[in-house]
């Protein structure tokens, strides 16, 4: 990538019971595309008395990809959804004008050890979009585009990329994408790219222009273009992006939207307990204060 303007660590957030690495937003650079949010979780490994619990949350203005690459998550929301995710497949749940969920470990999992190791993300969703219906999808691994080319194995996981189309249901022109490799490569994707595009490494080394980055690192383009690498061996990067709005996002808490207004609006609906309910789960997660 050889004009990178920020190489960024994760840093790490605490969710319960185990650190969950924020790769975005940060203080530089508050969103890549459409993309507002990246969380690392994980890899935690849980004991058996041990458990993901997140307890009814609402979000407005997005839309929330969860992957795994390992164990499971049990997600339940507002709309009726309920549904057991695991490695490979997607989550996709865009909230509009407002959507509450859960996410907790399976029933079946709960009393043994199990680990837990992902990527939740928000996308933003355009400003004519902000109030649209709540929907979920859950589309499975082997309904991801996947394939290899030249000794390196990709997977389309949302977006549009390689002449290629996930049947993620996405709102506006994005990617995002998982690379392989397994011998040492020199990637260059500069024009099936658009946009601003990041790139973090899960695993392994890449190389650009003379140096080296490793694992738990972010690397950030605003010309998708341009990118182009080598990858060393055993090695797995993300690479996520797309046009960027034209509206500045504001972010509180689980809210985005275009206006600050919209979101004194959700907080007043949330602590009055004026969101729908999650069918079958009937905790609560308090408004922070902040």
């Amino acid at each position: 990538m050889s004009n990178i303007d920020f190489i960024r660590e994760e840093t790490a957030a605490n969710i319960g019971n185990f650190l969950v690495g924020r790769l975005l937003p940060f203080r530089q650079k508050r969103s890549i595309g459409p993309f507002v949010f990246i969380d690392h979780m994980g890899p935690a490994c849980l004991a058996e008395h041990e458990n993901l619990d997140v307890a009814p949350h609402p979000h407005i203005g997005l839309s929330t990809l969860t992957y795994l690459f390992e164990g499971a998550i049990f997600h339940r929301d507002s709309i009726g959804s309920a549904m057991e995710i695991t490695p490979g497949a997607v989550n996709w749940m865009t909230a509009g004008r407002g959507v509450v969920h859960s996410e907790r470990t399976p029933e079946y999992l709960r009393q043994k050890d199990k680990f837990l190791h992902g990527l939740q993300i928000w996308v933003a969703l355009p400003k004519e979009l902000e109030f649209m219906e709540p929907e979920f999808y859950h589309i499975e691994a082997k309904d991801i585009p996947s394939w290899e080319e030249d000794g390196i194995h990709y997977k389309l996981i949302a977006g549009e990329a390689f002449g290629r189309r996930s049947p993620v249901p996405v709102y506006s022109p994005l990617y995002m994408l998982e690379i392989k490799s397994h011998e040492e490569s020199f990637i260059d994707i500069r024009e099936e790219l658009f946009g601003e595009s990041g790139l973090y490494i899960l695993e392994g080394e890449i190389e650009s222009n003379g140096y080296t980055y490793g694992p738990k690192q972010i690397l950030i383009t605003e010309e998708a273009h341009l990118c182009s690498f080598t990858m060393k061996p055993n090695t797995t990067v993300y690479i996520f992006g797309g046009e960027p709005f034209p509206e500045e996002r504001f972010i509180y808490w689980n809210f985005v939207a275009t206006d600050k207004s919209i979101i004194e609006a959700a907080k007043e609906r949330w602590k009055n307990h004026e969101f729908p309910n999650v069918p079958g789960d009937d905790g609560y997660v308090p408004l922070p204060n902040y």
